[in-house]
């Protein structure tokens, strides 16, 4: 494959192609893990079926590869150690591919560091990703779209993250369908730090039963062993696999699918999300059987389950992926957003809006607008009109206020209400109590600041 070609046709995660963190959609087992495939200068020929050796040929392939480039590029992810960006990348693998994929078929490859960086979170602490270099997402990316759509098929049916035509909304779904049916007990499990406790030679055992294509071997083990540059030094790591590249959801399913088969063996209701596993069970002594369970399983694997964060007991009083269920009227089980959600939320709006740096009112509506649509598509499951509407009113609620102390002064009030069409007793009202910020933001303006008036802006509405 020419590189030039390469790049020109290879022209954010979240699922959760950019919102899949860089998954490969159900579609990415192409004619080029299948079939025969036509020798191409610069790149080799593929195996011809994806699964019996070969599967490093098959995702080095042209097409493979284009596709690949297409999903990092659309991520927009941030630069790795290197520094290069995505058109950076470009420049540079339009040069060297060639001897790139000489490496990696040869096992002289050896992957950059991770770039790690702080993410915080809403609750105050912060999550550790690792950022891989563009070059490093590419070959990952091109890895999973050939081993995806051969190990996935093997998983259980109870595992939702991180897979191709699954969501969050269908391990809600499930676990409302279990206390729907009667079971009203939770074994809710959160496990310490997986990410970071990750044990490379039991995964790498576990990876081994499900392909035994020596070079991918290699390669997984080489990218689980590359450093964490942190501060400038490069950090070793034997445990771990950091949230960040193209990989490591699969990693993770390939793991933790030991401990969904112990369950659906034994058959228990259950509904995983990455490292988030919820059992329903009916009654609290099945419950504390199930979590002790759990331990010896997660055990086996080196895992700990964080035990201030885990326990058994009502399944309406835990949340699970940001929702909580509750029994309406005839007792139907509906699910509403978790309490820890709804303070999320209004966290996160404070602090997109905590100043607006002079910015209009049609600007901070633009800043909110993907956050707001984002927040609604995720907890669209959720049955609570009432509390939809107390979010749009306090959201208006603090947009007003907001223009209030953009506009400052009783003269500038007076003058922009008056132009937005307000009578001369709401604008002088308005204008003469101008300091008292949030209380004034919750009267007369609202005839001028109509709900119409932020729809003609832009704003979603969530209810």
């Amino acid at each position: 494959m020419q590189s030039h070609k390469v790049m020109r046709q290879m022209p954010e995660q979240s699922g959760r192609a950019g919102r899949r963190h860089g998954e490969a959609g159900p579609d990415t087992a192409s004619d080029e893990t299948r079939g025969t495939l036509h020798e191409h200068p610069a790149t080799g020929t593929a195996k011809p079926i994806a699964g019996t050796g070969g599967l490093l040929q098959a995702a080095l392939t042209r097409q493979n590869l284009q596709t690949a480039w297409k999903r990092v590029k659309a991520n927009k992810g941030a630069a790795g150690v290197d520094g290069l960006d995505i058109e950076q990348t470009a420049q540079v693998i339009r040069q060297s591919w060639p001897d790139i994929r000489s490496a990696l078929l040869t096992g002289r490859y050896r992957p950059s560091p991770v770039r790690k960086v702080m993410i915080p979170k809403p609750d105050g602490s912060q999550r550790e990703l690792g950022i891989p270099t563009v070059t490093d997402r590419l070959i990952q990316q091109a890895l999973l779209q050939i081993l995806q759509p051969i190990i996935d098929p093997t998983f259980s049916e109870h595992s939702h993250g991180f897979r191709p035509g699954r969501r969050a909304h269908d391990a809600v779904k499930a676990a409302r369908a279990y206390v729907q049916s009667g079971k009203r007990v939770v074994v809710d499990v959160d496990l310490a730090q997986f990410f970071d406790r990750v044990n490379h030679d039991i995964l790498i055992d576990r990876l081994k039963k499900r392909t035994d294509d020596a070079g991918v071997i290699r390669l997984i083990r080489a990218y689980l062993n590359a450093g964490i540059m942190d501060g400038g030094v490069v950090v070793d790591r034997h445990l771990g696999t950091p949230q960040g590249g193209p990989l490591s959801p699969l990693l993770a399913n390939v793991l933790l699918d030991e401990v969904d088969k112990a369950l659906e063996v034994r058959g228990y209701s259950f509904a995983r999300y990455a490292d988030d596993c919820n059992v329903y069970v009916g009654s609290k002594r099945a419950g504390e059987r199930v979590m002790a369970l759990l331990r010896k399983l997660y055990a086996g694997l080196k895992l700990q389950i964080n035990e201030a964060k885990s326990a058994v007991g009502s399944a309406f009083g835990r949340k699970f992926l940001g929702y909580e269920l509750w029994v309406a009227k005839g007792k139907e089980v509906k699910c509403a957003v978790a309490h820890k959600a709804l303070d999320n939320f209004k966290a996160r709006i404070r602090q997109l809006t905590r100043r607006s740096g002079g910015r209009g009112m049609a600007q901070v509506v633009q800043k909110l607008r993907s956050y707001l649509l984002g927040w609604k598509a995720y907890f669209g499951m959720a049955q609570t009109p009432r509390v939809w509407r107390e979010l749009d009113e306090w959201l208006r609620h603090r947009l007003r206020a907001i223009q209030l102390r953009h506009w400052k002064r009783p003269k500038a009030i007076y003058r922009e209400l008056k132009a937005l069409g307000a009578s001369e007793d709401v604008a002088k009202q308005v204008a003469g109590n101008c300091h008292r910020w949030w209380r004034n933001s919750d009267g007369a303006i609202k005839r001028v600041l109509t709900i119409a008036y932020f729809d003609r802006l832009g704003l979603p509405r969530l209810s």
